[in-house]
């Protein structure tokens, strides 16, 4: 074969095209691995930064959230009247979706705040004040920038791990209760029909808008878990007895509010002062979307549940599983186990209308 010239230029004109083309994946490749920004070095004679601040706001959404898993982690399948099944249901019902998802993020941003390598590394870029408003601009306009922070995979480990635990106690206490409507079964007062079920039904509608109210003293605890003593480094102790290893980024929409909300207020952004922004970080549609629909899916059960024991069910498939299932989504975190169903009750299914 004649190898012309103008074939070589052909060669010469394709081989540029390719290195650009490559050259180009590279630059893109690089783009979406966000580089780590390192902590300023302070020097000794730099003025101390102002301390740790935790928005109210902020600490009474975390203190409704604690208040709420605290109370439901505590129903166990220990039934023996249809009132007994209304109680539990009247507690785990009674949170409003948009509002506990806020308080996801806030505990959240409480948790991440008991991880000193992350607050002494946000804290080097509090000192000065251009640079500190610099970088909480940065925070507030995208909330994923923290994952580049010094600390950040400590922070979010933390914050993973913590309210994984929790979604997993919810999940948890579901399973068995779920079980027990199978068990219960077995036992004549369980399949009684259920006394006043349009009333039963208003109240749970009415218990999922109501606003949940936090605990004075519990608010007291987490502020100072959160703020600690702003003297010194004013690096939070460990308050909490929260642990976690580090994960890195990229981090749920839930995880990042929160570890942003935390930077916020180791750099003494994060105060009344800047509550709205605060706030603004708070909400985050995906959580609230989840928890919106397994009350959808509460009221459908409680709608056509006719014996006790479906209530059994409904409480809980709809108040505690799918809860504890919205939490684990929100934080990235694996989902817990299922309770096997014994041999007597498999292929058995107590869920309301399936019976009668």
């Amino acid at each position: 074969m004649t190898y012309t010239f103008s074939s070589a230029r052909r060669t010469a004109r394709m081989s540029l095209v390719l290195a650009a083309a490559a050259a180009g994946l590279a630059i893109a490749g690089c783009a979406t691995e966000p580089k780590p920004v390192a902590p300023l070095v302070v020097p000794p004679q730099a003025p101390p930064p102002p301390p740790v601040t935790l928005s109210n706001h902020v600490v009474e959404a975390a203190s409704e959230y604690r208040a709420y898993i605290q109370k439901v982690t505590k129903i166990t399948p220990s039934f023996q009247t249809g009132p007994q099944i209304e109680e539990s249901l009247a507690v785990g019902e009674a949170y409003e979706a948009q509002q506990l998802s806020r308080g996801v993020i806030a505990y959240g941003a409480v948790v991440a705040l008991q991880d000193p390598t992350f607050v002494a590394g946000v804290r080097t870029f509090a000192v000065d004040p251009d640079g500190r408003k610099a970088m909480a601009a940065k925070i507030i306009a995208d909330p994923n920038y923290v994952a580049a922070l010094p600390g950040a995979p400590n922070a979010a480990g933390l914050v993973i791990a913590t309210l994984g635990a929790d979604a997993s106690k919810v999940r948890g206490a579901g399973e068995l209760v779920k079980q027990f409507a199978y068990d219960v079964q077995h036992q004549a007062w369980s399949k009684k029909t259920i006394t006043d079920p349009l009333g039963r039904l208003a109240r749970a509608k009415s218990a999922s808008n109501a606003a949940m109210t936090p605990a004075p003293e519990d608010m007291a605890a987490l502020q100072s878990a959160a703020t600690g003593s702003s003297s010194g480094s004013g690096i939070a102790p460990k308050a909490l007895l929260v642990s976690g290893t580090a994960v890195p980024g990229p981090y749920t929409p839930v995880v990042a509010r929160a570890l942003a909300i935390a930077a916020l207020a180791a750099l003494g952004e994060g105060g009344d002062d800047e509550a709205p922004q605060l706030d603004a970080l708070m909400t985050e549609t995906t959580g609230g979307f989840c928890l919106n629909m397994s009350k959808l899916n509460l009221y459908q059960c409680l709608a056509v549940a006719k014996p006790w024991y479906e209530d059994v069910f409904c409480l809980g498939q709809h108040v505690l599983i799918d809860t504890g299932q919205c939490i684990s989504k929100e934080v990235g975190a694996a989902p817990a186990g299922q309770v096997a169903s014994t041999p007597e009750t498999s292929g058995k299914a107590p869920a309301p209308g399936a019976q009668r």
